[in-house]
């Protein structure tokens, strides 16, 4: 097995190899790391790297196995974690310049499990200043870019993520998702990432109790997707709002044969471009040769839905950033401060007046789903945007049409307002820029299962994505 075959090996798979003592930790640490030095410049995934460290601990990895001693679910395995958690004694940047000398004083709930399964943080991801963009780019760390056209974005805020997933940095890695942010760079990026419901994962205060946010794991393939997931999730003490009892998803489901399935193009909300009209066809198409029903419905969604949904994200996150701009306005990113400047005008009505939209939005979507096992769209209505996007000046055109710069091109925040729904979004092809693109798997609320059901009959359709050389970006 070559290098670059070693750095696309999905992750169940390694720890099959480690298990029979086939393959060592440490050659597919030595792999990843080698790949990210050889395409950091290109595409600048990673913002602090820990190879030294990772290393050693693929050294004692190694050593459990070939003892035979008892090892955790991730045991040995490369995990990149996005750069906003926390792991303490090292730094957290935000990808702000604010925070280039922090280091934390204490673990995230997602890192900690991580690393008690055995999992190796050899890096931490790129995100836009403090994940408050569906691209990445910051100040301190540059522009991350698509591996697949470094002209364009990887999609944020878990840019970095989808990156090092799709150029073969790691074969696993976390994301979180507060307005997209796992699902928008899965499908720029051509990778799986997953946005459990509301409460599913724990977090950090006080995003723990914003219903918007998820933290998740995303991976190239559904099964190491499960695979992160699991170790993820669960209830923890430091978090209220994470759910009892811990939900282990099963890796084996049976077909989806008989099912009905729900689609909409556009939501009633969205200009989507053409090409990723055409790429959701194929994809349903698929579904329909498994033996599922699909039909188009009119989830009849208020017209100012995007609006109410980055309303509420102004009046939480927008006014939680700007409380920077008295001490801190000169070293904010360009759209971090305009998106400071709306939180700090936000009012309380518009915030309960996005509670209201939200709950008219499941009036409908919810008994929609008791007569559909799931429901589908497109993840992001354009492929991407360019790799220097900024939502605070520059213009998004679809199909010749004007659209909101920060979310008119993507269509995952109305599952941010449906916070409870579980999706999970897989490729379905490339642009002719070769950009990829994807598609939602939206569940009724709490049915994880669901979801990752349609998702592995689908993969497996298809025949998966990175599994030979042609089925890689040329980086």
């Amino acid at each position: 097995m070559t290098d670059l075959e070693l750095c696309y090996l999905p992750a169940t798979e390694a720890l099959a190899l480690f298990r029979k003592k086939k393959l060592s930790p440490v050659e597919l640490m030595t792999a990843v790391i080698d790949r990210a030095e050889k395409t950091k410049d290109k595409i600048n995934a990673f913002t602090y790297t820990h190879y030294d460290e990772a290393l050693t601990l693929a050294k004692k990895a190694e050593a459990k196995y070939a003892k035979g001693k008892k090892t955790g679910p991730l045991e040995g395995l490369p995990v990149a974690v996005k750069d906003e958690s926390y792991i303490a004694g090292k730094p957290t940047s935000n990808a702000s310049l604010i925070l280039k000398d922090f280091v934390a004083e204490k673990t995230s709930p997602n890192n900690e499990r991580i690393m008690a399964a055995g999992g190796i943080v050899h890096a931490r991801t790129a995100t836009p200043e403090f994940s408050c963009a569906g691209y990445t780019w910051s100040r301190l760390w540059g522009v991350t870019r698509n591996p697949w056209n470094t002209k364009f974005t990887p999609g944020g805020s878990s840019g970095g993520s989808g990156a090092a997933l799709a150029a073969g940095l790691t074969p696993i890695a976390t994301g979180s998702d507060i307005g997209g942010s796992i699902r928008i760079p899965a499908s720029a990026c051509g990778v799986v990432g997953f946005k459990p419901p509301y409460g599913r994962n724990p977090d950090d205060p006080p995003f723990n109790l914003d219903f918007y946010c998820h933290t998740g794991p995303m991976a190239r393939t559904v099964e190491d997707t499960i695979l992160l997931q699991n170790v993820m999730c669960g209830p923890d003490p430091r978090d209220i709002a994470s759910l009892r009892p811990k939900l282990t998803l099963p890796t084996k489901y049976k077909p989806i044969k008989n099912w009905k399935i729900a689609f909409s193009m556009d939501l009633g909300l969205f200009e989507v471009d053409r090409e990723v009209q055409k790429n959701t066809r194929a994809a349903l198409d698929v579904f329909r040769s498994l033996g599922a029903t699909v039909e188009e419905v009119d989830l009849g969604w208020p017209k100012n839905a995007l609006e109410m949904g980055m309303a509420y994200l102004n009046h939480l996150f927008g006014a939680s950033l700007a409380r920077l701009l008295e001490e801190h306005a000169d070293e904010l990113c360009t759209y971090t401060r305009k998106f400071a400047e709306d939180g700090q005008a936000s009012k309380a009505t518009e915030f309960v007046a996005t509670l209201d939209t939200a709950a008219q939005m499941y009036s409908t979507l919810g008994p929609l789903l008791e007569d559909y096992d799931v429901f589908i769209c497109p993840t992001n209505a354009l492929a991407a945007v360019p790799a220097d996007h900024d939502q605070s000046k520059d213009e998004v055109k679809i199909n010749g049409k004007v659209v909101n710069p920060s979310l008119g091109w993507v269509m995952t925040t109305p599952f941010n307002m449906l916070s409870r729904c579980p999706v999970i979004s897989v490729p379905t092809g490339h642009a002719k820029n070769r950009v990829p693109t994807g598609i939602q798997i939206v569940g009724r609320t709490y049915c994880d299962e669901d979801v990752i059901r349609a998702a592995l009959a689908y993969e497996k359709a298809v025949g998966g994505w990175y599994g030979a050389p042609a089925d890689r970006p040329k980086i």
